[in-house]
C-alpha cells in the first residue's frame, strides 16, 4: 500500500503541476495581450473566458477521454485548459491597472518593448495575484484527475493515481477501509499543503509587503 501510494502521489502531483503550469501561461499571456491591445483583441479574450467558465468542463473532459483515448499527455493537456479563464481575467485587469501607474509608463517612455514591460517590469508586481490563483487551481486539479481515475477515465493500468487507489478500494471500504481512506486522507493533505506553502510564496514575493 506505502509502495503503490508513493507512485500515486507522483503521478498526480506531476499531472497537477503540468496541467497548472499550462492553464497559468496561457491564462496570463491571453490577459496580457487583451490589456495592451485591447478592441476587438479584448472582447475576443472576454469572450473565450466567458465561454470557458461556461462550460462544465468534468462534461467535456468525459466525452473527450472516452472519444480519444486514454493517455497521460492528453490527461495533462486537457486538465491545462481548466481555470485558465481566472488567470486571464486577473492578468488583463491587472495590467490595466499597471499600464496606468507611473511606473509602466516611464519605462515605455525609455524605449522599452511590450514585451520587456510586461514580463520584467509588470508580471513580477502581480505575481502575487498570480501565485494566489495558482494554489486555487492547483487543488481542483488534483480533485478534477482524481474524480476521473475514479471513474475509469483518468489514469489508466499499469500507472496509478491517487483517483485509482480510491476507486480500487471502495470494493474493500468494509472490510479494509485503509485502502480508500489512505489515498482519500493524502488528497485532503496535498490540497491543504498546496494552500499554506501558496499563502508563504505571496508573502515572500509581494513587492509591497518587502
Amino acid at each position: 500500500m506505502l509502495s503503490r501510494l508513493l507512485v500515486s502521489i507522483r503521478i498526480s502531483l506531476l499531472i497537477a503541476f503540468g496541467a497548472t503550469a499550462i492553464s497559468a501561461i496561457v491564462g496570463t499571456t491571453l490577459g496580457f495581450l487583451a490589456a495592451h491591445f485591447r478592441g476587438a483583441a479584448e472582447q475576443l479574450v472576454l469572450m473565450l473566458t466567458d465561454f470557458q467558465a461556461s462550460m462544465p468542463f468534468l462534461i467535456m473532459a468525459l466525452a473527450v477521454l472516452a472519444f480519444f483515448g486514454n493517455s497521460l499527455p492528453l490527461l495533462i493537456g486537457l486538465m491545462g485548459l481548466f481555470g485558465w479563464e481566472r488567470y486571464a481575467r486577473i492578468a488583463r485587469g491587472l495590467a490595466i491597472s499597471a499600464n496606468a501607474q507611473g511606473y509602466a509608463a516611464a519605462v515605455r517612455q525609455l524605449g522599452a518593448t511590450p514585451s520587456r514591460i510586461y514580463l520584467r517590469h509588470i508580471l513580477p508586481n502581480i505575481a502575487s495575484t498570480l501565485i494566489v490563483s495558482t494554489t486555487l487551481v492547483f487543488p481542483e486539479v488534483i480533485l478534477m484527475e482524481s474524480g476521473l481515475s475514479f471513474l475509469g477515465l483518468g489514469v489508466q493500468p499499469p500507472m496509478t493515481s491517487l483517483g485509482n487507489m480510491v476507486g480500487y478500494g471502495r470494493e474493500y471500504l468494509t472490510r479494509a477501509p485503509w485502502i480508500m481512506l489512505a489515498p482519500a486522507t493524502t488528497i485532503v493533505v496535498t490540497t491543504l499543503a498546496v494552500s499554506v506553502i501558496g499563502d508563504w510564496l505571496r508573502d515572500r514575493l509581494d513587492p509591497t509587503l518587502q
